[in-house]
């Protein structure tokens, strides 16, 4: 595998394999720390010679084995053998998980903010108005606005997309 292959995977699978990672270890900035292992650790491996035939899954395997790993060191009374296996259902929630965030990100500014107020934070329109010094009513066409482009962003052609969090 050549660099600019591996980075094309690396963009590929960065955020999926970060999903995974968050599931099983309960905090975003262990799970980046994880995957970002998990990729220099296999790109030691094929630089050293390692022909690999499925990509994904060893890059799946790697971070699964180094959140164990962070799961033994940091956190002992965690009980192992009720994490996810790196199998086809995690892969595709963690694609998926991927695709909406990447959706939410791509919301204009303002827009991304009211939402995540919403849906991450639990705050009600009035109090997202309050703090944010706007009317309930502007708040209210924000979070249509969004929901209409996350729908758009993440339908497939002409089927509508359930979002787990509407």
């Amino acid at each position: 595998m050549r660099i600019y292959e591996f980075e094309k995977e690396f963009k590929r699978l960065y955020l999926p394999l970060g999903m995974y990672a968050l599931r099983i270890v309960g905090d975003a900035c262990d799970a980046e720390d994880i995957v970002q292992n998990s990729f220099l650790k296999v790109w030691q491996s094929i630089d050293d010679g390692r022909q690999v035939e499925n990509f994904t899954g060893l890059m799946y395997r790697t971070v699964r084995n180094e959140a164990l790993d962070y799961l033994r060191r940091c956190r002992p009374t965690v009980r192992l053998d009720e994490i996810p296996e790196a199998d086809a259902p995690a892969i595709d929630t963690s694609e998926r998980d991927a695709r909406i965030w990447r959706a939410v990100d791509s919301l204009p500014e303002k827009c991304r903010e009211i939402f995540l107020m919403s849906k991450r934070d639990g705050l009600s329109n009035g109090e997202i108005a309050e703090e944010l010094g706007l009317s309930e009513k502007t708040v209210r066409n924000q979070m249509s606005k969004a929901y209409s482009r996350l729908r758009e962003a993440l339908s497939d052609g002409h089927k509508p997309f359930f979002l787990p969090f509407l």
